[in-house]
């Protein structure tokens, strides 16, 4: 890992990608007697993914998980990048970067355990949220003091925008485009 600190990384970024339970979600299951699971996704962190798509910021979603509530969550949002049944991340991760011309160093990926990992060790800025496993967090340039579900992904795109100048500036003059 390098001696650099995480918020010399943030200047750099123009690709948020996330990974969906344990991240967006706090990775439990309510599990109907039908079978039906649900999941619940912060307000918050929605809010901060629109900003960042409202001022010209990639955002996409690799995720093992299958859930089609979660794909309307995300395009509801904006979202239009949404790679759900990817159990071959850095498969699905080369193929996004190479597709949009975007070059790994400017990516700040966030996952949350294992099947994160390679894709981690690829990219810019990897974080994680604050309850995250051992070896993610090992990997992790930063550390969020947020759990998954709970904000995580509001306080990296947040901290983004705001080093960018393009965070508060959406409501004094509307979208930006990232410079």
């Amino acid at each position: 890992m390098s001696d650099k600190s995480y918020k010399e990384y943030l200047r750099d970024i123009t690709t948020f990608i996330f990974d969906v339970d344990g991240v967006m979600t706090d990775g439990s299951l309510m599990i109907t007697t039908d079978g039906e699971m649900f999941r619940t996704m912060n307000v918050k962190d929605g809010y901060a993914i629109k900003c960042a798509l409202d001022n010209g910021y990639n955002i996409c979603i690799i995720s093992g998980g299958t859930n089609e509530g979660v794909r309307n969550r995300l395009k509801a949002l904006g979202v239009t990048d949404i790679h759900l049944g990817a159990h071959a991340k850095m498969e699905q991760f080369n193929k996004y970067i190479s597709e949009n011309n975007i070059k790994a160093e400017n990516v700040l990926y966030m996952g949350d355990d294992i099947p994160d990992y390679p894709v981690m060790k690829e990219v810019g800025l990897p974080c994680c949220p604050q309850d995250a496993v051992k070896e993610i967090k090992e990997v992790a340039k930063y550390v969020s003091h947020k759990k998954g579900g709970k904000g995580c992904v509001r306080d990296v795109i947040e901290q983004v925008l705001k080093v960018q100048d393009n965070w508060m500036n959406y409501f004094n003059a509307g979208p930006v485009q990232n410079k």
